[in-house]
């Protein structure tokens, strides 16, 4: 059997060598499981990387990932240490902060050194110790000196163990320390044997007269090697009665691998030797191998009571008890089991106790957890370090290492850990900017309908007739129809919603347009043709007129009804419109799906008739003011441009594309969402109101205030009408060439004196019914 020993000695290779079986009851260092070097090696004792496994199990049993690790210069230091690197980088999760190492001829300053360089690393307050008793109490007064007791949370090897010589004196830098020892039992046969052996009973063993000297301090002969000032022994003293005995750990190991082989020759002789009581020649003859064989083959319960078996490498099971050096108040300090390690880690945690009062078990982390809604950007070739990162923007996060952008109809919620979906938003009834339309259309609205009601009234009055009630109608339902569009873009969007306003939003404009571009056409081809002849032009009868503006108005419903065949009205939600840097702020705009170019071709063709209307209006604006409302049509369209004029950039001016818009603020993203709905009813109300008022509120001012001026006046012929208005065009344009009063006599000179308008100075055309 071999001797106790952290690491191969040239006794264990002598005897591979030679293919002798050995058994070592001590020896724990982990090169010794390679059964390809030392096949022949078996110990009933657990090697050092099973305790580097449960060191591994302690730290990620306590949460740690970032540990320091100090090794003895040495096999047992050395290997220690590079188990645990080897079994954490297996099990992941563990980063090693530093690998220090102590020299051999170490001085007081190498430990402080080492203390310095565990303190660079400060967040690193676990640190795994494979060191022996002396190089251990070093580092424990160094972590004194540099005052750091507490700091660090110490994890020793079966080297420190439940030993008191490493920590004698250093008792308050030890607090807290976690330390692994091999499961052991304390053979009381064996204590009752031993406390019985003298010098008299025990001469077999050649050694035992040494430790006599040594355990009663005193010399038994000459060539001891005690001094002379040493007292003889007297041979009467007593171990455990003259002498301080405690039972060493490693005596149930010794039994062990004794029975061990005890058992594996019992075995191959009750297998070879069947008919002999002992050796038989096949055992002589046997060999190291077939023994070999035989000592990985057994199996039976210990001097403790565990069983005593050997794996493929000839390794011992790991069974270790794991310590905490703690103080009580009671009984002082000492050490106390918290659990045990037998291929799994098994720890009382609420039974340990930390150094400086913590309550709570002490981190020892790279890096502290990230917030959530925050990401991981490891520190390359540092898997435990990280920074972190907030997911920002419309990022929410994924899991700990990515952020991913939320879905264009989504945004992060509060936590960031996923999307919810963008509240959806619309003009309300409520708003200012919907309210203020509304108000001017319900006026409009009501304006509308009392002129309507006034003239349907006074419908066969000469006012009434003379307006052309045909046409006045028309206008009057286009201008009513353009008010009702306010209520239609306001209205919460749907397939119906949507319908209407393409239907309706160029309709009313047209309509009204085309009813005036009719009168302003009529009246400019009546003085047109007088120039040439007295004969009446073509299609100037109401019925005429009709058909004119139908025609016109039928232009636009036939493009309403191919926009309809080729995009079908729908409701979209448009998540651009408000678009915000805060993603809390973000809304989606439900909207009918019509685009500000399709609005501005819808109302495209009604802003032709406008220009063409307002072309007649000022080619007509030398007839006499109060023919057929030339001149009121006139003012009417001036001011419908500089409405329209005024309109269009406002609109196309907040249409602008979704970088610029992110960049502003809310509230500004808020009213641009408004503006154009707004200003759109608006100026439809302005246009709509503008006709409604320069066209028929001074007919209806006289109609009901002034009924002595709504009467008949005597009827005249065509061209009494063409003959006057032209000489009346031609004076208008003579007079300011002539002195004073030319212009009238030559109205005089060229009227026939016989004729009765000769007695009159003005010519009034409100009784032209044509």
């Amino acid at each position: 059997m071999d001797p106790s020993s952290h690491h191969p000695n040239s006794n264990v290779s002598l005897h591979l060598s030679l293919q002798i079986p050995q058994i070592s009851y001590a020896s724990t260092a982990p090169e010794l499981s390679d059964d390809r070097r030392y096949d022949f090696f078996s110990r009933v004792v657990p090697p050092d990387s099973f305790q580097a496994q449960a060191m591994v199990d302690i730290v990620k049993s306590m949460g740690w990932n970032y540990v320091s690790t100090v090794a003895s210069e040495g096999s047992y230091g050395e290997k220690g240490v590079d188990a645990f690197m080897q079994l954490s980088r297996e099990a992941g999760g563990i980063c090693i902060a530093q690998s220090l190492k102590i020299p051999h001829d170490h001085k007081p300053s190498d430990f402080d050194k080492i203390i310095r360089l565990l303190l660079d690393t400060r967040y690193a307050r676990a640190v795994i110790l494979f060191a022996s008793d002396e190089d251990i109490r070093g580092i424990l007064n160094a972590s004194k000196r540099a005052d750091q007791v507490g700091h660090f949370l110490w994890i020793g090897s079966d080297s420190w163990g439940a030993k008191n010589s490493p920590i004698h004196q250093l008792e308050d830098a030890a607090i807290g320390a976690v330390t692994i020892l091999p499961k052991r039992a304390t053979i009381s046969g064996f204590d009752a044997y031993f406390t019985s052996r003298t010098l008299e009973n025990n001469r077999r063993n050649v050694w035992f007269a040494e430790y006599w000297e040594e355990n009663f301090n005193c010399k038994l002969m000459s060539s001891s090697k005690k001094d002379e000032s040493s007292r003889k022994c007297t041979g009467q003293e007593r171990i455990g009665i003259d002498s301080k005995y405690e039972q060493e750990g490693k005596v149930q190991f010794v039994i062990d691998a004794v029975y061990s082989m005890a058992h594996a020759l019992h075995n191959m002789q009750r297998d070879l030797c069947p008919e002999n009581s002992g050796i038989c020649p096949e055992m002589d003859l046997a060999g190291g191998k077939k023994l070999l064989k035989y000592i990985r083959s057994v199996s039976f319960n210990g001097s403790a009571g565990t069983s005593v078996t050997f794996n493929r490498n000839g390794d011992a099971p790991g069974r270790y008890d794991l310590f905490q050096y703690q103080l009580n108040n009671i009984t002082g300090a000492g050490y106390r089991v918290i659990g045990q390690w037998t291929e799994t880690l098994q720890l009382n945690i609420e039974d340990m106790q930390w150094p400086r009062g913590e309550q709570d078990i002490p981190s020892s982390v790279c890096s502290l957890p990230c917030k959530t809604g925050e990401r991981k950007k490891v520190v390359k070739g540092m898997p435990c370090c990280w920074h972190c990162e907030p997911c920002d923007g419309y990022q929410y996060q994924h899991n700990e290492f990515t952020c991913k952008l939320c879905s264009y109809n989504m945004r992060p919620n509060a936590n960031r850990t996923s999307c919810q979906p963008i509240p959806i938003i619309k003009l309300e009834w409520h708003s200012p900017w919907a309210v203020i339309p509304v108000f001017l259309a319900m006026l409009g609205i009501i304006a509308t309908i009392f002129v309507m009601a006034t003239f349907i009234r006074y419908n066969d009055t000469p006012i009434v007739r003379a307006s052309g009630r045909e046409l006045s109608y028309v206008l009057l339902t286009g201008i009513f129809l353009c008010y009702i569009i306010t209520f239609l873009m306001i209205a919460k969007p749907d397939v119906g919603v949507c319908s209407f306003r393409r239907i309706f939003l160029g309709l009313g404009m047209c309509i009204s347009y085309a009813a005036l571009l009719t009168k302003t056409n009529r009246i400019y081809r009546i003085f047109e043709q007088g120039k040439k002849s007295v004969t009446a032009p073509r299609l100037i009868s109401p019925t005429s007129q009709l058909a004119i503006t139908s025609s016109l108005i039928s232009v636009q419903l036939l493009g309403v009804l191919i926009w309809f065949g080729v995009d079908p009205p729908n409701t979209i939600i448009d998540y651009d419109e408000q678009k915000t840097i805060n993603p809390d702020l973000a809304r989606g705009v439900l909207k009918c799906d019509i685009t500000d170019l399709q609005i501005i071709c819808s109302l495209g063709y009604s802003i032709l008739l406008m220009v063409t209307c307002t072309v007649y209006a000022i080619k007509t604006r030398g007839v006499p003011e109060n023919f057929n409302e030339a001149k009121p049509i006139g003012f009417t369209m001036y001011t419908t441009c500089i409405v329209w004029l005024a309109f269009i950039p406002i609109f196309f001016g907040t249409a602008q594309s979704a970088e610029k818009r992110i960049s502003k603020s809310v509230f500004l993203q808020q009213q641009e969402l408004y503006i154009q709905t707004t200003t759109l009813t608006i100026s439809m109300n302005l246009s709509a109101s503008v006709a409604l008022g320069m066209l028929y509120m001074p007919k209806v001012y006289v109609i009901i205030f002034h009924p002595e001026l709504n009467v008949q006046k005597r009827k005249r012929s065509f061209k009494a009408v063409v003959t006057a208005a032209t000489m009346s065009s031609r004076l208008s344009h003579k007079a300011s060439d002539r002195p004073n009063g030319e212009a009238k006599t030559e109205l005089c000179e060229n009227i026939d004196p016989n004729s009765p308008a000769e007695k009159k100075k003005f010519v009034s055309y409100n009784d032209l019914v044509i």
